[in-house]
C-alpha cells in the first residue's frame, strides 16, 4: 500500500507517518521501482496502537520501548500497565496542582473585585498583597 492509503485507513496523516519513521516508531518500508513507499498491510494495527497509545499520553520515547518490546515477541501488556500506573499518578498529581491553582486565582479574583482601579499604584496590588 502507499502512504495515501495507509494514512487513509489508518486515520494519520502522511506527514504523521513520515515523521514516526523518522522517530524508529515504524520500519522502514520497501520501496517500489518508483521509490514510493511501499507498507505491508499489518501498518495499519502499528499506526492505530501509536494513536492510542499518544491518546493515553505516552510519550514517542514510552511507545518506542512498547513497540520494541512486541516486536522481540514478548508480551508488552505488563509494561504497559506500569506505563499506565506511572501516567494515572502523573495526572492525579497534575490536577491537584490545578485545583491548588484554581483556588488561589479565585481568591485573587475576589481581590482584584473588591479593588479600586483607582488605588492601583506601583506593581499591581492585586497580585502583590497577602492572598
Amino acid at each position: 500500500m502507499r502512504i495515501g492509503e495507509v494514512a487513509s485507513r489508518a486515520g494519520v496523516p502522511a506527514k504523521t507517518i513520515r515523521f514516526w519513521e523518522d522517530q524508529d516508531l515504524l520500519p522502514r518500508p520497501a520501496r517500489t521501482a518508483s521509490a514510493y513507499r511501499d507498507y505491508e498491510p499489518a501498518i495499519i494495527d502499528r499506526l492505530t496502537f501509536i494513536r492510542h497509545a499518544q491518546g493515553a499520553g505516552f510519550t514517542l520515547g514510552q511507545i518506542r520501548g512498547v513497540l520494541d518490546i512486541g516486536d522481540s515477541g514478548e508480551p508488552s501488556c505488563e509494561h504497559v500497565a506500569q506505563l499506565i500506573d506511572a501516567r494515572l499518578r502523573d495526572v492525579e498529581r497534575r490536577i491537584a496542582e490545578l485545583k491548588a491553582t484554581g483556588s488561589h486565582l479565585r481568591a485573587l479574583a475576589e481581590r482584584a473585585a473588591a479593588q479600586d482601579p483607582a488605588a492601583c499604584s506601583g506593581y499591581c496590588s492585586i497580585l502583590t498583597g497577602p492572598v
